[in-house]
């Protein structure tokens, strides 16, 4: 579904307020734009969205501005490329934005080429529009195919095809391969990703909301404060999840900003809250850090069942609360 108008959408929220009916206040998703970027074929995954308005917007604060606005009831936000790591301003956003949750991910194959308006040729390019992340993970190609170009960065990688209608500053920009079939640009050289096995992971993110059920193929996301630097601090941290089983797939670190050497890490950990080992592993990180953030608990994008140690079975945790509880009410043992 492409994405509506802005006045379009203006138009149906107003439309609803004069009716009065919240059934019919449309179901608005907002998306890193405009049409045509990764964010959208992520948001294109998600069966609710189907049918429903799409509202493209410029950065991760806008997305998320509408959701804690109530503009929007989810946002599709990018949190993690497979080659350059994790999405700073996300994680940032996320640590800063109270009562937020993330109820699902997606990942969309990451594939870029190098495009320009009709009757450039490579031989002309000396300017690039680019977004910062796409032109590091195409970064020896250009070098190596235009060792002496420029850089300008764009908000997204449409944006820095777009941009070359507005202004003759740049000559090529690094866009996705299906821009050309949306706008009048000609591809100069396809596939200029320096890795073809990029994949970048987005997240739907909504408000606090009920948990999605535990489906045993589940990652859960937080955010966590060391409780000062100190020799051990971190490693003190990690064993609230190895004591317990949980594997983490996911440890970032990102400054606090009050002062040097202040971290908090953005963590994904295998697993559902639900589930004894996640569910015990949280209740150490909050005797031990200062401040915990729960993003959420949802299904993992590639649906692959979480793997642990028979001895951290959610029955093991339950029998042994139980046999402490048999010993502080005296009962008989063995």
């Amino acid at each position: 579904m492409s994405a509506a108008p802005e006045e379009a959408i203006e138009e149906a929220v107003a439309v609803a307020a004069a009716s009065q009916s919240i059934a019919e206040v449309p179901e608005i998703y907002s998306y890193l734009g405009p049409t045509g970027t990764f964010t959208e074929a992520a948001l294109a995954q998600v069966p609710e969205a189907v049918g429903k308005v799409w509202r493209s917007v410029n950065n991760v604060g806008e997305a998320l501005d509408d959701v804690t606005s109530g503009r929007s009831v989810a946002a599709m936000i990018a949190i993690e490329n497979s080659v350059e790591g994790g999405v700073s301003a996300t994680q940032d956003a996320l640590a800063n934005i109270p009562n937020l949750r993330i109820i699902g991910e997606y990942l969309v194959k990451v594939q870029f080429a190098l495009v320009a308006r009709p009757g450039i040729e490579l031989k002309d390019v000396h300017v690039v529009n680019a977004h910062p992340v796409a032109y590091a993970q195409c970064r020896n190609w250009l070098e190596a195919n235009l060792p002496t170009h420029g850089h300008i960065p764009s908000t997204s990688n449409v944006a820095s095809a777009l941009a070359l209608f507005d202004s003759d500053l740049a000559d090529a920009a690094i866009a996705p391969p299906r821009i050309v079939e949306h706008h009048d640009l000609r591809v100069l050289a396809e596939n200029v990703g320096d890795n073809q096995n990029a994949v970048t992971r987005f997240v739907l993110v909504s408000r606090a909301a009920r948990l999605p059920e535990p489906t045993g193929a589940d990652k859960t996301s937080l955010i966590v404060e060391l409780p000062e630097d100190r020799s051990g601090a971190l490693l003190e941290m990690l064993e609230q999840f190895s004591t317990r089983g949980v594997n983490l797939s996911l440890l970032q670190s990102r400054p606090i900003g009050d002062a040097l050497g202040r971290y908090r890490f953005v963590i994904d950990a295998d697993g559902h809250v639900l589930d004894e080992r996640v569910a015990d592993a949280l209740l150490g990180l909050r005797r031990f850090s200062p401040n915990v953030i729960f993003l959420g608990s949802y299904p993992r994008a590639d649906r692959a069942p979480v793997e642990y140690i028979e001895r951290y079975d959610d029955e093991v945790f339950i029998e042994a609360r139980d046999w402490l509880r048999s010993l502080i009410a005296g009962e008989p043992q063995g």
